[in-house]
């Protein structure tokens, strides 16, 4: 056919080898009207283009043009999934349910740990009197010839009797000093130089019961450790010293607060005792955004119940000088009491908005205080123990910073100052009530000791008080307590050194012969936590 047409294959190549030179490529000689104009943006399904694709480009293509009625139409019409990010949501709604948790948690802390400073506050009125008695009574009917002093007390006996002294000796010269004089010196003052008074009293308080309860317990050693020599008993006499001026000086310096809040019941306008009031909000402030770790915040939960309960005996105390001042007319306690019932709500919802927040920001669960409660109670079944290290008065006082000899000693100046004991009846109605005190002190005592066990219980914490020195961790021990090991053990006894060192192989050679001791900080267990400090920050 080729050669018919008078083309050959040697023409077609000479055809192509010129269009190669020209630049032409084989298509353009084609009309535009046969060609196929392709789209690569576009599919093509059997032939023809997807027509879904194309009115979606030309909606994008709209769409990015500006217009105010098509914002305003995304704006009500946009939607967005909460599903996407189901843990951060999570998260928040367990802190609104861990934030309505609080206040019931802290609530049963507080009334738990209030009836502890109730039982170490009675103690001191019902059966301090009798220890001290029977101690007396101990030390005069013994034969004291040929026996050396050491033999003639216990340990508990001696800090019996020297709680007792103190007592005596603060109270007599508690009645040199003039409550009324105090009240009208103070009610002469302006408001906010009482309310800069206040505060400043707050903080010495803080500051004595920090430092009061090492000087009574630096009293307590120094009469009971042994002596070798006779002599050196003598240095009892100026920490006895010491001790008495401290308890004086402290009972001296809540009688000036409960002047203080007296003064601010007793005000026409109740501006002093509004501005006293607003003083715990502030409180607010100065705790909440700072970082509590769990240490930190059961310090200050200690504070704040020591706190609460020695408002409600301030209060008694201002109720009991204004019944006196009415000749004790009933009429006048339904005035003071709406007064009272204001001051215990306001210091609750401090108490309840501080422990929340604290909570929130350092994301710390309210089962906490189930463990403090737990701590709380092993300080109770401990001391209770028949080997105990310490007497449980002292436990709460070391726990909590409440030290009841000076409340104690004011309460007494205050009741005998306002109420007169005169003839048999008087002294017949003293004695049932010390009997209801005493019949008080048992029973709290019982449920208590009952309450404690069961917490105990469920927080697991039986094993840590017959602890065996092999479950300790290894170097350390890990309860405070003298517990007693078994006949057929290595040792029959252990003291148990709190926050102190032990080497392995204790026991094995000789005790310590040849060992040397590692001295660390460890972290600090709820069980560690034993003094009241101002800055909760101060422990690790």
């Amino acid at each position: 056919m080729a050669d018919l047409l008078g083309t050959g294959p040697s023409d077609e190549k000479e055809t192509e080898n010129e269009d190669k030179k020209e630049g032409k490529r084989p298509w353009d000689d084609i009309p535009k009207s046969e060609k196929i104009v392709r789209t690569p943006d576009l599919a093509e399904t059997l032939g023809f283009y997807d027509m879904n694709a194309v009115r979606q480009e030309q909606r994008e293509r709209e769409n990015s043009d500006p217009s105010l009625a098509r914002f305003l139409c995304a704006e009500l019409t946009r939607g967005y999934f909460l599903e996407h990010n189901e843990a951060k949501y999570t998260e928040r709604r367990e802190r609104v349910y861990t934030c309505m948790r609080i206040p019931r948690e802290l609530e049963k802390l507080m009334i738990f740990g209030f009836f502890l400073c109730l039982d170490a506050f009675l103690y001191v009125f019902t059966l301090l009197p009798l220890r001290v008695l029977l101690a007396l009574l101990h030390l005069f009917t013994l034969p004291c010839c040929g026996l050396r002093g050491s033999l003639l007390l216990q340990p508990a006996q001696v800090c019996d009797i020297l709680k007792g002294l103190i007592m005596v000796l603060c109270y007599s010269m508690m009645h040199y000093v003039d409550y009324s004089m105090m009240y009208h010196l103070i009610r002469g003052q302006s408001v906010i130089k009482l309310y800069i008074i206040y505060n400043m009293l707050e903080v010495a308080d803080r500051l004595f019961s920090s430092f009061g309860q090492d000087i009574l317990d630096a009293l307590y050693w120094t009469a009971t450790e042994p002596k070798e020599r006779k002599r050196d008993s003598i240095g009892v006499i100026p920490h006895f010293i010491m001790a008495v001026f401290y308890v004086f000086l402290h009972a001296i310096l809540i009688m000036v607060q409960a002047s203080t809040l007296n003064v601010a019941f007793n005000s026409h306008n109740k501006s002093l005792l509004t501005i006293m009031m607003s003083n715990n909000f502030v409180e607010i402030k100065g705790s909440v955004f700072k970082k509590f770790e769990k240490n930190n915040l059961f310090q200050m939960s200690n504070s704040d119940i020591k706190e609460r309960f020695t408002n409600y005996v301030l209060l008694l105390i201002v109720c009991l000088r204004n019944m006196e001042q009415f000749s004790w007319n009933p009429d006048h306690l339904w005035v003071l009491l709406p007064d009272v019932f204001m001051v215990i709500a306001s210091e609750i919802a401090v108490d309840i908005i501080k422990h929340a927040f604290i909570t929130k920001f350092n994301e710390i669960t309210a089962d906490v205080y189930s463990e403090y409660r737990a701590s709380l109670a092993f300080d109770l079944v401990s001391s209770r123990q028949k080997n105990a290290c310490t007497d449980y008065s002292d436990s709460v006082a070391r726990r909590m910073g409440f030290i009841p000899l000076p409340l104690a000693v004011l309460l007494i100046r205050v009741v005998m100052s306002s109420v007169n004991v005169q003839g048999a009846l008087s002294y017949s109605c003293l004695l049932l009530f010390y009997l209801g005190m005493v019949t008080l002190k048992v029973l709290n005592s019982i449920v208590l000791l009952g309450k404690s066990c069961v917490y105990v219980k469920r927080a697991n914490m039986e094993d840590k008080l017959f602890e065996r020195p092999s479950t300790a961790a290894p170097g350390k021990t890990s309860a405070a307590w003298l517990v007693c090991v078994s006949e057929d053990a290595w040792l029959s006894t252990f003291i148990v050194i709190t926050n102190n060192w032990i080497p392995r192989n204790w026991g094995e050679k000789g005790g310590m012969e040849g060992t040397e001791l590692k001295h660390r900080t460890p972290k600090k267990d709820l069980l560690d936590v034993d003094r009241f400090t101002i800055c909760g920050n101060r422990i690790d």
